[in-house]
Formats: C-alpha cells, structure tokens, sequence
C-alpha cells in the first residue's frame, strides 16, 4: 500500500498533450493547473519529447564524479534567457533542494544562521525549507529548531532587523503561490535589496512556481527591477522532468566539496531543460504568458462574484469572498482542471504557458457561465 497522504482529484490522466489530458475512458479535459505549475511548454511537447528520447539512445546517468558538458550548455542558455549572466548555476532535483542549498550558500557567505522569511510564504518539505515556510501543521519538532525569524509580507519593520548584520539570509517568493497568489510590491523589494545589500545579508528569490516565465517575466521579481544574490527554480524548469537549480552572485565563491548532490544536472535533467529554454524561446511562451494572463484577467473582471483578480502572466489567482471549493468543483465537472490554495477563497490557474486562443476561451466561457450563474458548459470535445 502506497502511504496515504494526498488529496487528489478524482481523476486518472493516461495521455497528454499541449494544454489537455485524457483519462482511461478517453474524455478530454482542459488542463488550467500544470500539476502545481510545472508543465511550462505543454505536456509532451515534441521538442521536449525528442530531446529525451535522442539522450536515452546515448547514455541517461552518471553522477557529478565526470564530466557533464550538457550542463554547460544549459548554464549559458539559463544565463542569457533569465538575464542574469553574470551568476553562476548550480544544478539539484527539486524546488525544495534549491532553495536548501540557497539558505546553506547564504549561512557558508556570512557566517551567520539566522534566517528571515515571510508569513504565508512556502518553500519545500526539507529541514530547512520547512522551518522557513509558514505552514505549522506541516512541521515537526525536528523543523522548528533552526534560527527563523518571520514577518509579514510588506511589513518594513523587517528592514530594520536586516540591518542589524546578523541576519545570514532573507527569502522571498517572486510571487507566493500556495498561499493565494500574493505579489509582493514592487517598491518594498527595492527596499528589501537595498537593506540586505547593505548589511552584507543574501537576498535570496524563490522563483520555483513564479519562474521560468509563468508569469510574463522570467522570473517574476523582474517586474520590480530588483537584482537577486541568489534565485531557487524549479517545477517549469523541466516540463515535467524532475530538475532544479541557483542561479548564485559571482561574489558567492564555491569552493570543492560546498555542495553536493547525486542525481542533480544528469543528463537527462539537463536536456529537458535545454529543451524548455529552446522552446520558451522558439515559441515566445513568455511573452504568451504576458498577453494570455492580461487577456484573462480583463475578460473576469467585471464579474460581481469576484472579490478580487491577482497575480500575473500566466501564474492567476481568483478570490472569493466565500470558498472557492464549489467553483472548482463545478469547473471539473466542465472538465476543467484549476488549483486550491491555503486560502480556501483563492482559486489558483497554472495553465501551460503553450494556452492559446481556443484554451482562453474555454476556460473563460465556462468560468463565467458558473460565475453567473448560467450554468451553461462550454464542452471540452475528445
């Protein structure tokens, strides 16, 4: 028996394509959540596809101990796609394993412990992303040891402890996803980079949901014009294909034995995520992200039932003034895959950053018809 400890949908995809999944009796749904956002360029996309299966033939592991020229290559394409060509790449396996390696590079720069980060804020199931996360009922007392300090997100109080200089680490997410799609101002993360710069303190971004240009930036923090010591990303990073990395400040050395990991920057990983970066490019998905996510948001809002539009790109949040549970309910049972969040109000949209005309008006014909109470499907056609 598998340990039981997810709540799923009562859904069982055996194919995938584009922006759809099919379940066993061949019915087609809309797929507007991306399994937590991670499917960046579509499910299955043939680029992706046939990167994979031209690596399989060749050869698909070994560890870190030879050389791996695919992470090279891949280093420089993050570095010129994201902009940040100055900062060095260090390859893992997940969210919660980037942002781990981030707080430990943050302490190992200063030679400090403690740690700020942000109510609502999520950021991995590890030790130490688990303590900096704002999730008690998720923790043990095994997590709650480690030297965390939270505040609110936008309190400015929080410039003052920076400055005190014994702060080893603050971080952030581009955009808090689990916690209903909260976007910090812009102006308070010009103040935040301002006080970490200052007082010797790593800023680091999490941009493991906002990434990769789900939400019309590549990373999300972009929006405000800030520079990041260090950037955690993720689940679009590989389309589906399990892969993450930092993006690390030149002024943070490395030094032999600082990081390690086994699985990180395969060969696999690495040309899932070439792919991602060819095809966000080819295609101009981020740009896509921008315009879908605008068009999206224009066409909801002026529906009463919305208490409030949020988010950017394609990374949307939809708040109620009541729980969302039955307009995602009722979504499903248009076929339409949508996202919870730890606000119960909030109704989260990832889709593919792939969403296109006939995907836009599927999901907006048929949230409005439930918005206003028509009730009429818009079917989502085998």
């Amino acid at each position: 028996m598998l340990f039981d400890v997810y709540s799923k949908y009562d859904l069982t995809p055996e194919k995938a394509d584009g922006c759809y999944l099919w379940d066993q009796d061949g019915i087609r749904y809309l797929d507007c959540y991306g399994g937590h956002g991670v499917i960046s360029i579509g499910h299955n996309h043939n680029v992706w596809q046939a990167a994979l299966k031209e690596q399989l033939d060749k050869i698909s592991f070994y560890s870190n101990a030879v050389h791996i020229p695919h992470q090279q290559i891949l280093a420089e394409k993050l570095r010129n796609a994201s902009g940040y060509s100055d900062h060095n790449v260090f390859l893992v396996n997940s969210g919660a394993e980037a942002n781990e390696n981030a707080l430990k590079l943050a302490s190992f720069h200063t030679g400090r412990s403690k740690i700020i980060a942000f109510r609502g804020g999520f950021h991995g199931r590890t030790s130490g992303t688990m303590a900096i996360s704002d999730y008690p009922k998720m923790k043990s007392p095994f997590n709650v040891s480690h030297d965390v300090h939270f505040f609110e997100l936008g309190d400015e109080q929080v410039l003052e402890e920076i400055e005190k200089k014994q702060t080893a680490g603050v971080i952030i997410e581009g955009i808090q996803g689990i916690a209903g799609v909260e976007d910090p101002e812009s102006g308070f993360l010009t103040k935040l980079q301002e006080a970490c710069k200052g007082s010797g303190t790593v800023l680091i971004l999490d941009e493991v949901q906002s990434g990769f240009g789900r939400t019309g930036d590549f990373f999300a923090h972009q929006h405000s014009g800030i520079v990041a010591d260090i950037i955690t990303m993720a689940k679009g990073m590989g389309n589906g294909f399990p892969v993450g990395g930092l993006l690390i400040h030149p002024d943070i050395q490395a030094e032999k034995g600082l990081l390690g990991t086994t699985f990180g920057g395969s060969y696999l990983a690495c040309v899932a995520t070439i792919a991602v970066l060819d095809v966000l490019e080819q295609e101009s998905l981020v740009k896509n992200a921008k315009i879908r996510g605008e068009n999206i948001l224009h066409q909801l809002a002026g529906i009463s039932a919305i208490k409030k539009l949020k988010g950017r790109g394609l990374m949307i949040g939809l708040e109620f003034s009541q729980d969302s549970t039955p307009v995602r309910k009722k979504l499903m049972g248009n076929n339409i895959i949508t996202g919870s969040s730890s606000n119960p109000n909030v109704l989260r949209i990832l889709p593919p950053l792939s969403f296109g005309d006939q995907e836009e008006k599927l999901f907006t014909e048929n949230i409005t018809s439930i918005l206003t109470n028509k009730n009429e499907a818009v079917p989502i056609s085998k």
